[in-house]
């Protein structure tokens, strides 16, 4: 991978139900590309043919498909220009290990290693007012903040400086990102 497209790949992550996917179609409706989360994607996709890797299920299959899904996502927005916003990334999937007490294969840390994104990570903190459950999202506001920790402690490690994203208006919100990576 190119330095370029490590500068201009950026990340949303954090917790479930902290305004993630909201940000990420906003930033898509102003015209830029963005990566969908993998986690929402796979539950969506098992749901529908009863498949075995649902997080409730098999949450080490569920990382696998994740960790698989993500590094897809990093390869296809090689092929674009410009900034692309990933809703979580590599370093997702071992903060999603760790949380579950499940261990990081090596060949994950690798992956964190070799597909990199812009260094600054932005991060969602957990949201009380805008926090609810539905089908593919069962945590409860407690998992919310311990996901919101895991993702800290991860992307620390993996070589990133996070930048919290305040709870703002979406539009407030999406200024707020594009700011941040314009360079001064």
């Amino acid at each position: 991978m190119t330095g370029t497209d490590t500068e201009r790949f950026h990340v949303l992550t954090g917790g479930p139900g902290s305004g993630k996917t909201t940000l990420i179609e906003a930033l898509a409706a102003a015209g830029h590309a963005t990566a969908p989360e993998a986690g929402r994607g796979i539950i969506r996709q098992h749901m529908a043919v009863d498949g075995p890797a649902l997080p409730w299920n098999d949450p080490a299959l569920f990382a696998e498909l994740m960790l698989a899904w993500e590094m897809r996502s990093h390869e296809a927005a090689r092929a674009g220009t410009g900034p692309v916003f990933f809703d979580r990334g590599v370093p997702d999937v071992i903060g999603y290990l760790c949380l579950t007490d499940l261990p990081v294969p090596l060949h994950a840390r690798k992956a964190a290693e070799h597909f990199r994104y812009n260094r600054k990570v932005f991060i969602l903190p957990p949201w009380p007012e805008i926090f609810a459950q539905d089908a593919e999202r069962r945590q409860d506001l407690d998992e919310a903040h311990r996901t919101y920790q895991a993702m800290v402690e991860t992307y620390r490690a993996c070589g990133y400086d996070l930048v919290e994203v305040p709870r703002l208006t979406v539009p407030e919100r999406l200024r707020f990102v594009l700011d941040a990576i314009t360079p001064t």
